[in-house]
């Protein structure tokens, strides 16, 4: 990757494995980029990303996850096209999620989730995890040996939010199974990554909760689902079911797919920084910083989009009602003008926790306090019950020259593989 002016950011093969030269490249030329193909604005500096994730008035989430794909179902006329984009919003992909919605839809939408993210229900979720832990690590200890991937992360993540959802107990395992994290070969459905753009990938989830949903607004057991059923909007009317299910079905999408990326990205730093091993047993409470920089670092979301609603200027540059803004959060938790020596993992950094991984204003990520516990409850027992972390050098090369892969998507970014080496703890 020579000529970094040229590359197509949302084709090139190279950039799907090291965005950050590229990043790095936009930034320094303008923090707001104007020139990317399809007509698309690259927002590369922290401060940049941060104004435009506050300004829901102007810019719209209703291309968050397309971006230019498809294109624009209209031709944008004027300096305020809020018409417009309600006008088109049903052609829009995965339209009736609340990630892509703008208030008040996105208000209604996050109120119900608020119902489900109580403080009660995610301490027992927590709970569960810490039982859930071991008993994932078990299915694979004695061999010394594991794709963390497919043997730990995928089948943690999705058990956690199978139980944050409150899916009864003899249906778990059918979710495991069409979410292929019931064993390391599973054929994964997947949820947000590696489907076409503009294909609902959502579709097993929404039946699965609609069904849960109506038998419990019929016949109540006071249980999660039964409360999820019963919600109603703040202004005390009554959703309609799918209005409840798809809070709930997206989080477990988008749950699964992040801490997946999270989880192999934190353990991924310890094989490559054993000194971390030792350091976080002594002081095991700087695995939450620990974590923080792992987000910072490797941030699950590389890109987030928004559609310029009426016309404005970001970072002094002009930008028309209608233009196409990808909000750059890799490059955003790289910003040298934010934190020092971006591209060096420094857990003890002041401002650690000022990262942007989980997005910021209205539409921050309502499964963040989940993910974060998840890495947190990984980390430690992992360094409680192996020594000597190390990565498999079989497959990933010797310490200098490293080969990892990455999902060959411009959305995401994440290991496709991450096998690890280690010693059980006496």
């Amino acid at each position: 990757m020579t000529d970094l002016a040229s590359v197509d950011f949302f084709s090139d093969p190279a950039l799907t494995q090291d965005p950050y030269a590229y990043f790095d490249y936009l930034r320094e030329q303008n923090p707001v980029f104007r020139g990317l193909p399809h007509g698309v604005v690259a927002v590369t500096g922290y401060a940049e990303v941060m104004a435009a994730f506050k300004d829901h008035a102007t810019y719209s989430a209703v291309n968050a996850i397309g971006g230019p794909f498809p294109p624009l179902p209209f031709t944008p006329d004027g300096d305020d096209i809020t018409e417009q984009i309600e006008a088109h919003r049903h052609l829009f992909p995965i339209h009736e999620h609340m990630v892509v919605m703008d208030p008040p839809s996105h208000t209604k939408a996050r109120s119900l989730l608020n119902k489900l993210l109580t403080p009660r229900r995610l301490k027992e979720n927590e709970e569960f995890m810490w039982e859930l832990v071991d008993h994932q690590i078990e299915e694979f200890i004695e061999n010394g040996r594991c794709e963390f991937l497919s043997e730990y992360a995928k089948p943690f993540a999705t058990s956690a939010i199978i139980d944050l959802l409150g899916v009864p107990a003899e249906d778990r395992p059918e979710f495991l199974a069409a979410l292929g994290a019931e064993r390391p070969d599973g054929n994964r459905v997947g949820a947000l990554d590696g489907e076409p753009v503009g294909r609902d990938p959502l579709q097993y989830l929404d039946d699965k909760f609609v069904g849960y949903l109506a038998a419990r607004r019929a016949h109540p057991r006071g249980d999660v689902l039964s409360g999820i059923a019963t919600a109603l909007y703040p202004d005390g009317s009554t959703p309609e079911l799918i209005e409840l299910a798809k809070p709930a079905t997206f989080l477990f999408a988008a749950g699964q797919e992040t801490v997946t990326k999270l989880l192999s990205a934190a353990v991924q730093v310890l094989g490559e920084r054993p000194e971390y091993q030792q350091r976080l047993r002594e002081n095991p409470g700087g695995i939450a910083a620990f974590i923080e920089e792992a987000l910072r670092m490797h941030s699950p979301t590389k890109v987030d989009f928004r559609l310029v609603r009426r016309t404005t200027e970001l970072g002094g540059v002009h930008l028309p009602a209608g233009a196409v803004v990808m909000l750059c959060l890799g490059a955003a938790n790289r910003d040298p003008r934010k934190f020092d020596d971006p591209h060096e993992f420094r857990p003890e950094r002041k401002n650690v926790r000022e990262h942007i991984a989980f997005g910021r204003g209205i539409h921050s990520c309502a499964g963040a306090p989940l993910a974060r516990v998840e890495g947190q409850i990984t980390v430690r027992r992992m360094l409680d019950r192996m020594t000597d972390i190390r990565i498999d050098e079989t497959v990933h090369g010797p310490t200098d020259r490293r080969n990892y892969e990455y999902e060959p998507t411009f959305l995401l970014r994440g290991l496709t593989e991450l096998h690890i080496e280690f010693d059980r703890a006496p």
